[in-house]
């Protein structure tokens, strides 16, 4: 077997459905995480306006991109989740709208979502890693 197929056979053994919507869970936690850290190093921007993106309808999309996959093309495709400007915060005189309260909750919430979707991920590596070892045998 060349070094390509057993690439390509370890590749899809690894890319489930599961671990892809897992990974795609990452990069939208991740992309917001990124999000949150730039609205606070712009705190002190003048005109700054806040931006976040709507981690649920984020998921959503992802999840309807993986559902429509099938085999290599699991590892192949790109997400990126689409940030807005976040409207309804009070705005200092100087046009910023970045609150630090409401940052700071997102940045925790974030890492803690963070956390448990690398737990996920861990847990479907764990199942794979039990397939393989056991060679498809039974036991009595």
């Amino acid at each position: 077997m060349s070094m390509i197929n057993e690439n390509a056979t370890v590749a899809s053994m690894i890319a489930t459905p599961a671990t892809v919507a897992l990974s795609r869970f990452l990069d939208i936690d991740l992309a917001r995480y990124k999000l949150v850290a730039m609205n606070l190093a712009n705190i002190d921007t003048p005109g700054y306006r806040t931006r976040d993106l709507d981690f649920r309808a984020e998921l959503r999309r992802a999840s309807e991109q993986v559902s429509g996959l099938e085999g290599s093309q699991l590892v192949s495709t790109t997400f990126e989740p689409v940030a807005r400007r976040v409207g309804g915060l009070m705005e200092r005189p100087d046009g910023n709208n970045v609150s630090v309260e409401r940052e700071s909750l997102l940045l925790a919430e974030t890492q803690m979502k963070f956390n448990l979707g690398v737990q996920l991920l861990k847990d479907q590596f764990h199942i794979i890693s039990l397939a393989i070892n056991s060679g498809g045998g039974t036991t009595s």
